[in-house]
């Protein structure tokens, strides 16, 4: 039954918990119950087919954790996730569509041709609406295949790729809320590893209620803004009085399904389920919920409800899922002619090829992709994949005060670490916190996340695209070219956070509608003296000898699904503004396709500006070509368009040597490809390495803190060849993961002798450990097994023993006092060698691998965790090692260690030894590890196929040859005599797109009301009746106005009058005004008419 609950405990329960504790209540669901079906071509007996689970809305005290005053602010909402390999099954990727008797002949000819006798192998039918089509696809189980079986079918020519199939499942559920963590010398080991991120893909809504803001400072409000629904905030109701309603754009929602008989939805076109469930419906209410937000008619509503709406259910009850079903669902929806595609799911796999590979041909098919980048906020470097696509509309968070949500994830990308840099996302922001939407059977219900998020931009892209008469101008680019030219910029907000700036409906409105085919940049400009929003780059002056800065921009191409660039990028300098003080080079996509490439610029500055500071200015010029679509346009040849990317810099004298810091981030390797957990084993709940390991993603915090301690840190992003030591003070190496070549050993022993120093912050390694905390998937009964451990142990004893140093395979935490700071150990490793007139500082922590292996408990006294160290060479640098990384790590931080850095780094570049460290009582004789052996590698470790130093071989592993240096080719400049602009931030305009021209009917900007809900008012915000057919909620927009207009008519008469009569007759006593009959009549007509908002 509908359950409604009154929102004024859950406001005054939000406020007061909001305040206190940081944390919001939320509405949601609750995880469905139900056996778990093992596979996705056999159906398995399942209690909640055919039937959904308990309604979320309903009042049952089992399903509604808000059901009650005293509990509504105890709960939120936990979204936990697992995949993994499923056993014996494999995706058979075609290099084209063909019928499955083709597929069929194709696989039978490859596995002949195994050599390995009969193979016990079946192509696994998939039942469902695309089985019928023709597939680029299949799903093949073989019971024993062997890598070379795998090998053998991708030599076939019409074979393209082989990958296993991979299971999701996820569990949204209330829990209370989190406790703070448990002393490290309490707790019991838990074996059961499930991430609570999304290992694969999740959905990404929170749940109801909540308002996250960034911390920035606002004046004080003692009430609480009351929006409308969302579509209005945005102003939708512009376009509904333009009859603008989204009809006849086909738009799809793959999610949990809806119900057939949802009294908010009128344009249902199709339903299909794609899951082995045998139902249609929403047992969870997400799905029902972003349908919603797209295109529900009446009481919340969405924004554009004449839109033919396709319903993809592609979870089941169970939050089960597997990627051969999205690859079938994403083939209908190409067959359908979709022209919106909602995905309000999310993971950090950006390397799943068949899914990656399916994206692209989706969006190369015309069908505009929307998805939520994803709920890992604040941490930066959580972009969720498909978001992270240059060719889909990737969403951020947030609320209705425009802070952005702190769930919200920040980029940048990291597909392109550790060579290149990342690329800017989200591309757009916009409401996610306490969004309404439909509930399960009716009514309308609270969640936030930036699963809501998604939808808010897929239903305004859905209205937007029912406003252009020529629908042949509406495509990816050109959709996400308006979005990204007409977003409002956030003040304070860095592109990382906001993308390009906040959702404005009306003005991508005036711009859609004045577009034409061309391409564009994102961002459209680099100025990095612009702080926030530029930020890191801003943060950090470049100068003479430094590496250079990279900046890598997307070129969306409007014209085409494909494109090219002409000749090459032009680099112009204006003299004027010293832009000859720096190089430029430029690297590029070699084609735009589908519809997006990249274009990286690397700054420099020229060796005459050594010593010179100021400010430098250029731009580049890139001409962009595409294939007329017919031969109406440009005789049936060539589109083409130019683009100019302004740059500005700012250039500082070189600075000392002892300044400089070295980032070493070739070295470090994170999920995916492998299996890499992370650094703190407490983190149970989530085991994978995925962030970059970058100074501007999970070590933000750390880099911020050495730029405000005078360092300038640079990226290494190339092996330890490839740079001049003499240029820095110190090389940081953090959680490395990778092997190390022979000649990187041999030059960094050179390096420190001639004065380069060496931090090395490591982390935990154990083989025994490694086994235990392997990846377990409850439902399929497959392992994952770790390829290192937090750092790799064995490669940095390689790196660092021609000193006489090694760390261990001991795995310690704890609490502890150094130097009047308190620490936290997290799973880190302890210091096994160590030179005999070194510095070694040890301390008492809790044997964490026991508890993992025994689950038994047990204090080690004198664990070596610091040592420092002088070289004996003449003019020789020095070495820092410390057995834990968590302590500078964003990623799951307690304690930080600044100070320790600082102290370290002090130590290094000044040969300033910390008499808090040298004095200390915890100083221990350096040990000489003679009763220990050196750890070893994991035997049958696959860390070969995801390295960049190794290479497999018969028997063990090898080293591949040294790559050579990365050499840029710099732009041979055309310098310009002209004057730069001043500002370069202004709003994008797409060539001589003239807003002005565009006229709208009643404009007028939106504020929410301010008022406190009053005793037993409902906050649904709900008009009686809904929407009605012709008349999109025309009384709320057009009947206020109306009223306020002619009341301030009557009161302008009145005084006119008593002027008038006042001059004319003085002497005369004025005669009552008598209110005209016809405005008493429209005035109460107008009266009964007048919406309660």
């Amino acid at each position: 039954m509908q359950h409604r609950m009154s929102l004024l405990p859950v406001w005054v329960s939000s406020m007061l918990l909001g305040l206190l504790v940081g944390y919001l209540p939320v509405v949601g669901m609750e995880s469905g119950g139900g056996a778990k079906p093992s596979s996705n071509h056999t159906p398995t007996s399942d209690p909640t087919s055919g039937s959904p689970t308990s309604d979320p809305t309903s009042g049952s005290p089992t399903s509604d954790p808000t059901s009650g005053s005293n509990n509504c602010s105890d709960h939120l909402l936990k979204l936990e996730f697992s995949t993994n390999v499923v056993e014996h099954e494999y995706i058979v990727a075609f290099t084209g569509y063909f019928s499955a008797k083709a597929r069929r002949l194709y696989i039978s000819s490859a596995l002949r041709n195994t050599g390995e006798g009969a193979l016990d192998w079946h192509i696994v039918p998939r039942e469902n609406p695309a089985s019928h089509f023709p597939s680029d696809f299949d799903l093949l189980h073989i019971r024993k295949a062997s890598p070379s079986n795998l090998l053998t079918l991708e030599d076939h020519p019409y074979i393209k790729r082989v990958t296993p199939q991979r299971k999701v499942f996820r569990t949204l559920k209330y829990i209370p809320s989190p406790e703070p963590p448990a002393p490290s010398n309490a707790t019991r080991w838990r074996q059961s590893w499930q991430s609570s991120r999304p290992f694969r893909r999740a959905s990404l809504s929170l749940a109801s209620g909540f308002w996250h803001a960034t911390g920035r400072h606002s004046s004080r409000r003692l009430l609480r803004a009351i929006p409308r629904h969302v579509a209005q905030i945005l102003q939708a109701d512009v376009l509904w009085q333009m009859g603008h309603t989204g009809a006849g754009v086909k738009v799809a929602v793959f999610d949990t399904g809806l119900s057939e008989k949802h009294p908010h939805f009128k344009n249902v076109k199709e339903r299909t389920n794609w899951t082995n469930e045998k139902t249609l419906d929403d047992g969870l209410g997400h799905g029902t919920f972003v349908a919603g937000v797209i295109a529900s008619m009446r009481e919340c509503q969405g924004f554009a409800p004449d839109s033919e709406l396709h319903i993809f259910r592609v979870f089941t009850n169970n939050q089960v899922s597997y990627t051969s079903w999205f690859l079938d669902a994403f083939n209908y929806a190409i067959l359908k002619k979709i022209d919106v595609l909602n995905l309000s799911i999310g993971g950090p796999d950006f390397m799943d090829h068949p899914f990656v590979d399916k994206v692209w041909e989706l969006t190369a098919n015309k069908v505009i992709m929307v998805s939520a980048i994803g709920n890992d906020g604040p941490l930066y470097g959580t972009l969720n994949n498909p978001a992270d696509q240059m060719d889909v509309i990737g969403v951020g968070g947030i609320d209705f005060e425009d802070n952005i949500a702190r769930f919200s994830s920040r980029g940048m990308t990291t597909w392109e670490l550790p060579g290149g840099y990342g690329r800017v996302k989200p591309d757009i922001v916009t409401y996610g916190s306490g969004v309404r939407g439909s509930g399960l059977k009716e009514g309308c219900r609270s969640l936030s996340g930036t699963s809501v998020a998604s939808p808010v931009v897929a239903g305004a892209v859905t209205l937007l695209a029912s406003t252009v008469l020529n629908r042949e101008l509406v495509n990816p680019a050109s959709m996400k070219q308006a979005l990204i030219a007409s977003a409002r910029r956030l003040p304070g907000v860095n592109m990382f956070e906001q993308g390009h700036g906040k959702l404005d409906l009306i003005r991508a409105y005036q711009i859609l509608n004045s577009y034409r085919p061309q391409a564009s940049l994102s961002p459209s400009y680099i100025d990095l003296t612009e702080c926030p929003y530029m930020w890191p780059y801003c943060s950090q002056p470049i100068y003479y000898g430094g590496m250079p800065t990279i900046v890598n921009v997307t070129i969306l191409n409007g014209m085409g699904v494909t494109g090219r660039i002409v000749d090459k990028p032009i680099w112009q300098p204006y003299l004027p503004q010293n832009g000859d003080h720096i190089d430029v080079a430029v690297s590029y996509s070699p084609v735009l396709w589908p519809w997006a490439g990249y274009l990286a610029i690397s700054i420099s500055v020229a060796k005459k500006a050594a010593s010179w500071e100021g400010i430098a200015q250029g731009h580049v010029m890139v001409t962009v070509a595409s294939p007329a679509e017919n031969d109406s346009e440009a005789g049936g040849g060539e589109l083409t368009s130019t683009v100019k990317l302004p740059i500005k810099v700012k250039i500082v004298p070189t600075p000392p040597r002892s300044k400089r810091v070295l980032w070493d981030q070739y070295h470090n390797l994170r999920y995916p490809p492998g299996y890499f957990p992370r650094d703190n084993l407490r983190m149970k709940n989530d085991p994978l390495d995925w962030n970059g390991d970058h100074i501007h993603t999970n070590f933000r915090d750390m880099y911020q803190h050495l730029r405000s301690m005078g360092y300038f840190i640079e990226v290494l992003g190339s092996p330890i060849t490839c740079f001049d030591a003499s240029q820095y003070g110190t090389l940081l190496m953090v959680d490395s993961e990778e092997e190390y070549f022979p000649e990187e050993i041999t030059k960094l022993k050179r390096d420190i002798d001639n004065g380069l120093s060496l931090i090395i912050f490591s982390d935990w390694y154990n083989t025994s450990v490694m086994r235990k905390v392997k990846f377990y998937d409850e439902n399929t009964r497959q392992w994952w097994m770790p390829d290192t451990g937090g750092a790799n142990v064995p490669a940095l004893n390689d790196l660092i023993s021609v000193w006489g140093m090694a760390f261990s395979d001991g795995l310690y935490e704890g609490d502890f006092t150094m130097a009047d700071h308190d620490m936290y150990y997290a799973s880190g490793c302890s210091i096994l060698r160590f030179p005999e007139d070194g510095i070694v500082i040890a301390k008492n922590l809790k044997d964490q691998g026991l508890e993992v292996l025994k689950q038994e408990t047990a204090v080690v006294e004198g664990v070596p965790i610091l040592g420092l160290y002088q070289t004996p060479s003449d003019g020789g640098g020095r070495i820092a090692l410390y057995g834990d990384s968590n302590c500078i790590d964003d990623s799951h931080r307690q304690k930080d260690c600044f100070w320790l850095l600082d102290a370290l780094l002090q130590y290094t570049s000044y040969s300033m030894t910390p008499p808090s460290l040298s004095h200390s009582h915890s100083r221990v004789t350096p040990p000489t590890g003679a009763d220990r052996p050196l750890p070893l590698r994991l035997e049958g470790n696959h860390l070969y196929r995801y390295s960049k130093v190794l290479e497999a071989h018969l028997g063990d592993p090898k080293p591949r040859p040294l790559p050579a240096c990365p050499h840029l080719s710099w732009a041979k400049p055309q310098p310009l005599n002209e004057t730069a602009p001043s500002n370069l931030w202004k709003h994008q305009k797409l060539l001589s797109i003239d807003l002005d021209k565009v006229v709208l009917p009643n404009m007028r900007p939106y504020r929410p009301q301010v008022r406190p809900l009053s005793p037993g008012e409902s906050g649904a915000w709900d008009i009686p009746g809904g929407i009605m057919k012709g008349r999109y909620n025309q009384e709320v927009g057009q009947t206020i106005p109306v009223f306020a207009f002619l009341g301030a008519m009557v009161v302008l008469s009145f005084f006119v009058v008593q002027l008038t009569k006042a001059k004319n007759k003085p002497k005369r006593r004025k005669p009552r005004v008598k209110r005209p009959t016809y405005l008493q009549q429209q005035q109460q007509t107008l009266t009964g008419k007048t919406p309660a908002v």
